[in-house]
């Protein structure tokens, strides 16, 4: 079963999710603050293949849950969920782990296509030990393994996210080419992403922050300016 954890304090707002997904195919648990959010995550041995987060809840806001949860799995595929004002929240959120972002208000269409995206994610990454034709591509330091769906650099292995590591892998299988911001997104996020290319941008910063020595001063993930980025070895 495919199983969604919905947050949000709207009980209207949450009705609606938890409707959509269901005829989606997915089994939800609702959680109407951020507390009962990670009670119910832990006390299901968080067997969440999804969490959606609203960034405004009473007693622990989404930031924070999104925080724990990637704390405790990077497996687990996070959306949190902003109103149109809250520009900065959603690049905090990215940053802090979140996979995707959708605003509101959402048509159920759109929730149903960002939920289904990250969805699939999670379950390559699962399913991912089972794939014995899996190769390994090593780039100066680097090592990605494609069969176990990990990153080493000098031996160390760097957590990723799913969205990280389908970033990275574009970059191994592309090194030094330059690759647009909006092949990026159409290769990582689908053809049909409701959003914009701010995510790219977000997500590249993040990924600097594990794989670089000076993030600010990145030798590999490299920025085309007016055009995308470039990985070199």
């Amino acid at each position: 079963m495919k199983n969604v954890l919905v947050a949000e304090d709207e009980a209207s707002i949450r009705e609606i999710i938890a409707i959509t997904l269901v005829r989606g195919g997915y089994n939800v648990v609702e959680a109407a603050d951020g507390k009962q959010a990670l009670d119910e995550y832990y006390s299901k041995g968080g067997h969440f293949d999804v969490v959606l987060l609203d960034i405004m809840m009473p007693v622990l806001d989404g930031l924070e849950v999104c925080k724990k949860l990637r704390q405790n799995s990077s497996n687990v595929g996070i959306i949190i969920l902003t109103a149109k004002t809250q520009e900065m929240d959603k690049v905090s959120g990215l940053l802090m782990g979140a996979d995707d972002y959708i605003t509101k208000p959402f048509s159920p269409s759109e929730l149903m296509a960002r939920v289904d995206a990250v969805y699939r994610r999670v379950s390559m990454n699962k399913g991912s030990g089972e794939n014995e034709n899996g190769d390994i591509i090593e780039l100066g330091q680097f090592e990605l393994n494609l069969r176990n769906r990990t990153l080493s650099k000098n031996g160390t292995q760097i957590e990723l996210t799913q969205v990280e590591f389908q970033i990275i892998e574009y970059f191994f299988t592309n090194p030094g080419k330059p690759l647009e911001r909006n092949k990026i997104l159409e290769n990582v996020w689908g053809a049909s992403y409701y959003g914009d290319e701010k995510v790219v941008d977000v997500n590249i910063r993040r990924l600097r922050m594990k794989v670089e020595e000076e993030p600010s001063v990145p030798k590999h993930l490299t920025t085309i300016w007016g055009y995308g980025y470039k990985w070199v070895e």
